[in-house]
């Protein structure tokens, strides 16, 4: 496997760290900066909404642009808006921090894969892609307990300039270890946009928002939960989004592995569970255990469904970067939804178990959202 594709395996693990660690900073930011949980929480969606916008436009953007000169580029921006959440003294400083990140997050991605294409032949090329995309688990088993964890012992603002260290090594790896290509030729839009026809295909993206909704809804409030709804002290936090992260890991070997075979059982059955978990998670909010156990079963449940998730978009549509930058985008749509209705939950005076209850109606509506396409016969769906 060429080095470079462990370098952007790394370059994603560092901006995907950016994304989920607002989780685990809550309780600093929120009261350095003198703002509420749910405006902290807010900040997930900021993100996401960045790379709702930035994904689809910054793709065919940079279409004609060099990936190695784009990748660079993009960390660079990714490097400006850190610093700037790093000094931010202010809410909106913040605020626009995540908007930066996010949007050169987005195209790195897209960037990344077209790249990864690149350096290995089609035999290895899903062995490379897990190598890339597995640093998005990593962020999750890795990144956030770790930010979670310089949080409580030097401040969150140490968390934000560390993440920044990494993407400037990341910067230096691009530019030692990443060759040189042309740019890319291979995006036909034309075509892509007649994919977009396809009904079937904004019903598979309906379905991604509201499964990543529903997830990202408690999640992003798991850290006021452990503290002060269930009790635990803080320095198990980090612990338990490490357990978090490594059922995530488990969840998506499994579901990577019988997702091609098994899709519509695997979509239909993951969602009835995500919505009885996240609902029995809102029961038992006060106890310890329960807690622990409903920890463990949203990471092998929750977000493992993505490869399901992808594969269902290819088999309605094509296997296009447009039609899947959308999807990317769908699924942020998700992202923005789901912790800005927990926060309202919270605001609204319902407590620290709302957002948990607004994710399993939020995985109902995911169930509901596969009936129609679900009704054909299983030849027609896939």
């Amino acid at each position: 496997m060429p080095f470079a594709v462990y370098v952007l395996g790394v370059g994603v693990f560092c901006l995907n760290t950016t994304e989920i660690m607002v989780a685990g900073l809550i309780p600093g930011i929120s009261g350095e900066l003198g703002v509420s949980i749910a405006a902290v929480g807010f900040l997930v969606s900021v993100y996401a909404f960045g790379m709702v916008v930035g994904g689809p436009l910054l793709t065919v953007g940079l279409m004609r642009v060099p990936p190695k000169r784009a990748l660079v580029w993009l960390l660079l921006v990714f490097v400006a808006g850190q610093t700037l959440g790093a000094l931010a003294y202010q809410y909106w400083l913040l605020v626009v921090a995540r908007v930066l990140t996010a949007l050169a997050a987005s195209a790195f991605f897209g960037v990344s894969a077209a790249v990864c294409a690149r350096l290995v032949g089609p035999e290895r090329r899903g062995r490379a892609m897990a190598v890339v995309l597995g640093g998005i688990t990593v962020a999750q088993v890795v990144g956030l307990p770790a930010a979670t964890f310089i949080e409580q012992h030097f401040g969150w603002r140490a968390s934000f300039w560390v993440v920044d260290v990494l993407a400037v090594v990341c910067i230096a790896a691009v530019v030692l270890k990443v060759p040189a290509f042309a740019g890319s030729r291979d995006l036909d839009l034309r075509a892509e946009i007649r994919a977009f026809r396809n009904l079937r295909l904004w019903g598979a993206y309906t379905t991604n928002a509201l499964v990543i909704g529903a997830v990202v809804a408690g999640f992003s409030y798991l850290s006021p939960i452990y503290t002060d709804a269930t009790g635990f002290n803080p320095g198990t936090v980090p612990v338990l989004f490490a357990v978090y992260g490594v059922a995530t890991v488990v969840g998506n070997v499994v579901v990577g592995r019988f997702a091609d075979d098994y899709l519509r059982p695997l979509l239909l059955g993951g969602l009835v569970a995500l919505t009885v978990v996240l609902a029995g998670f809102a029961l038992v909010v006060s106890y310890q255990l329960p807690t622990i156990v409903a920890t463990v079963l949203l990471g092998l449940i929750g977000l493992p469904l993505n490869p399901a998730m992808a594969a269902r978009v290819m088999s309605v549509s094509n296997e296009g970067p447009l039609v899947n930058t959308v999807n990317g985008s769908a699924i942020n749509v998700g992202v923005v939804i789901g912790p800005w209705l927990g926060g309202l939950g919270i605001s609204a005076g319902v407590g620290l178990s709302a957002p948990l209850w607004i994710g399993a109606g939020m995985a109902f509506l995911g169930i509901l959202s596969l009936i129609p396409d679900f009704a054909r016969s299983p030849a027609e769906v896939r």
